[in-house]
């Protein structure tokens, strides 16, 4: 350490540390001077001292040289020091003892399993015992349990055959294809109009739109209230057509007859008067009316074979049992002659072949069995308001009785049936009687002589 500044300081020498020097007995050797030497070498101890001090301002190396011999510690101690002075303790480290064992398990895992593995293994372990179906108070009422006892094949007689279902069920591969059940006929399988007819019935409807709904004046309204409807023929109609009572008419049309269209006025449904979606009107209208054919009499002399008007029959001529008659309804205007159904806004269900058609110029689809003498047919709609729309149902009536019916948008096949505009009750419709061939019919509007009852008239 230092004391003091650097600016006090002092050129007297130091004290010079005393110089042991060691005895021959320490060293182990003893030299002794003959008296000779002794004598010649003795001096005053004065002189000694003064030839050991040099002088001053110089230094010996030995001022500050260690002293001679090893330090004071390295004496006899030093064989037990130097090697054990960073030597180990004796014996084993401290935790080597009895208490190794403690040691070694204060890293080791707990004895047993995993808790996870322990936790994951009765979590989902079966309960203990049998499942509840098999213990003796099994529900006898348990429905996905099978009934007790073997199988009943196994207990039946060995004299007892088993059904031979394969004999009865014939191999179905050779079946034809099913039919196509939304698609109709391309032609009917009894009579055909020739296609130039149908397209000028193409051509007649496009040179002729339908119309909008007519005012109707008081002797028409008049005439509707009181169901006294009048039926109208064309220059094409070849027959007779007759007024027999309100509400009631009679027709009849020569063997060489031709395709005829038959309309009524005023329209059964008028939009201004009849439409659901009027708020003075009523929720549900419906228009009806019925056909009765006579049976067949020899006094007839319109009856016989078919062939008149360009028609063709595909099942070798047809005969008298086919009743060449149509009931439906149409839009106005309409050709008059074609046969109801075959155009736009247009539908009707043909006797001879017991098809509907809905501006189908085809072969319309499969409805009801053909017409017969001797029976009444009726044909109505009926439009109901639902929520600011109106549907449309369609039915069918023989002696009666509702046979069939059909809601006017049923799912239809998109590549073949054509659009029922004109039928959805936002255009005036007419009843429209199709004649074709050799016919007797007697047409009723009179609600009072129907044998069908219809609600919503």
């Amino acid at each position: 350490m230092c004391f003091g500044s650097k600016d006090k300081t002092d050129d007297t020498p130091g004290p010079r540390p005393a110089h042991h020097q060691q005895s021959p007995q320490a060293s182990g050797k003893v030299n002794m001077p003959s008296p000779a030497q002794s004598h010649h070498h003795q001096q005053p101890q004065w002189q000694q001292q003064q030839q050991q001090q040099p002088a001053y301002g110089q230094s010996s190396q030995n001022d500050f040289a260690p002293p001679s011999g090893p330090p004071p510690s390295f004496g006899h101690h030093q064989q037990q020091h130097s090697s054990n002075d960073y030597a180990p303790p004796p014996g084993p480290p401290p935790n080597w003892g009895h208490n190794q064992s403690s040691a070694v398990d204060d890293f080791a895992p707990p004895p047993g399993p995993p808790p996870s593995q322990r936790q994951h293994h009765e979590d989902y372990a079966p309960p203990p015992g049998p499942p509840p179906s098999h213990s003796h108070q099994q529900r006898h009422d348990d429905y996905t349990q099978p009934p007790p006892g073997p199988p009943p094949a196994q207990f039946q007689p060995a004299t007892h055959k088993q059904h031979d279902w394969e004999s009865f069920v014939p191999d179905t591969a050779l079946f034809p294809p099913p039919p196509a059940f939304f698609t109709g006929y391309d032609r009917s399988h009894t009579t055909n109009a020739t296609e130039e007819e149908a397209n000028a019935g193409e051509t007649w409807c496009a040179q002729n739109p339908l119309t909008a709904p007519m005012d109707l004046d008081p002797v028409a309204l008049d005439a509707l209230r009181t169901h006294n409807i009048r039926l109208m023929s064309s220059p094409q109609f070849r027959g007779k057509l007759d007024w027999v009572s309100q509400g009631v008419w009679k027709g009849k049309t020569e063997k060489a007859a031709g395709d005829a269209c038959i309309i009524s006025y005023p329209p059964l449904y008028c939009v201004k008067y009849d439409s659901p979606l009027i708020p003075s009107a009523q929720r549900t209208k419906t228009i009806y009316y019925e056909v009765s054919i006579p049976r067949s009499a020899s006094y007839n002399p319109f009856q016989g074979a078919m062939g008149g008007g360009g028609r063709s029959s595909s099942s070798g001529g047809g005969g008298n049992d086919e009743i060449t008659l149509a009931l439906g309804f149409t839009a106005l205007p309409y050709p008059a002659f074609r046969m109801p159904g075959w155009h736009r806004g247009s539908l009707a269900v043909h006797g001879d072949d017991g098809h509907k058609y809905i501006n189908d110029r085809w072969g319309g689809k499969d409805f009801t069995r053909p017409f017969r003498s001797g029976e009444t047919y009726g044909i109505g709609m009926t439009f109901t308001n639902t929520g600011g729309k109106l549907d449309v149902n369609v039915f069918f009536t023989r002696e009666g009785r509702i046979t069939e019916q059909w809601d006017l948008h049923e799912e239809g096949d998109a590549e073949q049936d054509l659009p029922v505009t004109g039928l959805e009750g936002f255009h005036d419709l007419s009843c429209a009687i199709g004649t074709f061939s050799a016919v007797e019919f007697e047409a009723v509007f009179d609600p009072g002589r129907w044998k069908f009852r219809p609600q919503g008239l």
